[in-house]
């Protein structure tokens, strides 16, 4: 297991290199910053005195290389745009992000496992086909339009909820919760639903086609002919086995809460590190832009090596494998 460990730690190395690479030299190519960051009447003297105070007029290993030293101490340069330390600037965006993707997560799993599971066992049901054909809103509906539609259901037509922000929050040290407030209880319902729709209806479908395929396995006609009863095949036996495969597509999908939150921070103007982004992209903040990517990737990897000790720890076979 340690050089299983030890391999894919060195494999997450070197995918972080060749992002953080691919994501510079594409970031290069976005535009000047230099034309947002001074004014109509800059001088040529202007430009070429604050290019090289940012270290652009460098070439650019020299600048990759540079960004790289850094970003392994945990300093990313300086915004172009605030004129912060990038570093302070995603720690305040982070917690909005951490908890609106925690929230999101808990809902797609619990629900998804949850209703794959009924709709798996009562197949024939009224309510698990109900269940199935509400999915395809999920699974087929854009992210922006599920969100847009729920701020004209719940914020404009019944005023239950907040159409944008965080609402208030309290600070427990560094960290700004809105667990703690109505408001910010309240206006984290609706981005919570809509970031995690899809990836619930997408574990649910999955938990259920794995579900019925392992019914038909031998086994579970062997512990129904022993006389088992239904739970205990269907959460003991049945599902355990369900959750092999699963575990993959739920690891993935956790990344894929925290990097797609853009959307849905953007809709409904979520303070959070998606938003800030997306006004990096504008203004061209490079170093904003780099950052961000570099530490969704970071938390791309570390969860993918997660999934993997977990698949290894629930399926037997991977650890005699080993």
């Amino acid at each position: 297991m340690l050089s299983f460990l030890l391999r894919r730690v060195g494999q997450s190395a070197l995918v972080l290199l060749i992002v953080g690479f691919v994501a510079f030299s594409m970031f290069n190519f976005v535009g000047d910053p230099i034309d947002n960051m001074l004014g109509q009447e800059r001088t040529q003297e202007d430009i070429d005195r604050l290019r090289a105070q940012l270290g652009l007029d460098q070439p650019f290993p020299v600048q990759y290389f540079k960004f790289l030293q850094e970003a392994v101490q945990g300093n990313f340069g300086v915004s172009y745009r605030q004129g912060r330390e990038v570093s302070e600037i995603i720690m305040e965006r982070a917690p909005a992000t951490l908890e609106l993707a925690a929230v999101s997560a808990v809902v797609a799993i619990l629900l998804g496992i949850a209703f794959g599971v009924y709709t798996a066992i009562r197949r024939d049901g009224f309510v698990a086909n109900f269940i199935m054909s509400a999915s395809l809103i999920g699974v087929s509906l854009p992210t922006f339009l599920i969100g847009i539609l729920l701020i004209y259901v719940f914020s404009v037509e019944l005023n239950w909820l907040p159409s944008f922000g965080r609402g208030e929050v309290a600070q427990l040290g560094w960290w700004s919760t809105g667990f703690l407030t109505e408001t910010g209880l309240k206006s984290l319902i609706l981005p919570a639903i809509t970031l995690g729709l899809y990836q619930m209806t997408l574990i649910m479908r999955l938990v259920r086609s794995e579900m019925l395929e392992v019914l038909r396995q031998d086994y579970i006609r062997f512990a129904r002919a022993r006389g088992l009863g239904s739970r205990t095949i269907n959460y003991r036996h049945a599902l355990k086995n369900t959750m092999i495969p699963v575990v993959t597509i739920i690891g993935l999908q956790l990344g894929a809460i925290i990097a797609f939150a853009i959307i849905t921070e953007t809709v409904f103007q979520w303070p959070g590190m998606g938003l800030l982004f997306i006004n990096a992209v504008q203004f061209v903040d490079i170093p904003v832009m780099a950052a961000y990517l570099m530490l969704i990737s970071v938390m791309f990897v570390v969860i993918n090596l997660i999934v993997d000790i977990t698949y290894a720890l629930i399926d037997p076979r991977m650890r005699v494998s080993k």
